[in-house]
């Protein structure tokens, strides 16, 4: 597999420190240390696969670790902080990310039989350990990067085998379950979807229960196995991050973003804040939009 990642490596040489286009549909590459303040965001689902060095997600309570042994599976919209971490060697960290297509996923298990096995409870993220097999679908597919005109021909093909890999593979299950109505992780979803169109509204947990035919006790538990945090802590989560852009990227004041994200009081909007990022939400806006200019 040393061959494969190396390939991968050297395709993948020229990403940047931010999300990095290949011109290949939904795939991208990033390189070398990125902003903190950018490792903390609502991730897409995705398919993660680490070709240098290491990374942490955390979600909620739980923080899980992967290198180039592994790869990372998020199944629905979750907000989390990621730690990103150079090589032993010292060469700078490099990944490359498939974004999930629902529509293609949904094509792709009717051609298939239900052969995953379920590990564990329900949930909306996990590691698995890479195989060759992955690893020759991701080779594949970012020698198109190389052949452009190649991409509209070949890479549907080459996104439909590395998906086939990932569900045949321990976490396959997972992506099964998103893309099948009417399993528990497919209703969270649904729920997740509302939460993310209104997360400025009042979030009343009976409404969403009820929306995804669940019983509210039922919706608790499911929901905080699939994203590692209640309803209300999600909301809580899309808000704050929301609200950072919004003093980064906008230049709102911290009242007007409070404001602008559904919070009635300010002080509460910047203790929450100061909890969740370590400071204040002025001192943290400065020292991020410092960092930027140095």
């Amino acid at each position: 597999m040393e061959e494969q990642l190396n390939e991968l490596r050297s395709l993948a040489a020229h990403a940047e420190n931010r999300r990095t286009e290949t011109g290949i549909p939904r795939v991208a590459m990033v390189q070398g240390a990125i902003p903190e303040h950018e490792l903390a965001a609502v991730y897409d689902p995705m398919v993660n696969l680490i070709l240098q060095g290491s990374k942490s997600m955390t979600v909620g309570e739980q923080t899980l670790h992967y290198d180039p042994a592994t790869y990372f599976v998020m199944s629905v919209d979750l907000p989390a902080a990621g730690v990103i971490r150079s090589s032993t060697s010292g060469a700078p960290y490099l990944a490359v990310s498939l974004t999930l297509d629902a529509p293609l996923l949904t094509g792709l298990l009717s051609d298939l039989p239900n052969t995953a096995n379920r590990v564990g409870q329900d949930t909306g993220f996990s590691v698995a350990a890479v195989t060759p097999e992955l690893l020759d679908a991701w080779v594949r597919m970012l020698r198109l990067m190389k052949q452009p005109s190649d991409i509209p021909a070949l890479a549907p093909a080459y996104e439909r085998e590395i998906l086939y890999r990932v569900l045949q593979g321990p976490m396959g299950w997972m992506l099964r379950d998103i893309a099948t109505p009417d399993t528990a992780l497919a209703r969270v979803n649904q729920a997740i979807q509302r939460i993310r169109r209104e997360y400025e509204k009042p979030l009343r947990v009976e409404e969403l229960a009820a929306d995804v035919a669940m019983s509210v006790s039922a919706f608790h538990r499911h929901f905080k196995a699939v994203t590692a945090l209640s309803p209300l802590q999600y909301q809580k989560q899309i808000r704050l991050l929301q609200a950072r852009t919004l003093l980064i990227a906008a230049g709102y004041s911290v009242t007007a973003a409070a404001h602008e994200v559904g919070y009635e009081s300010p002080t509460q909007f910047s203790r929450e804040y100061a909890r969740t990022f370590g400071m204040p939400p002025a001192k943290d806006t400065t020292r991020i939009i410092t960092s930027m200019k140095a």
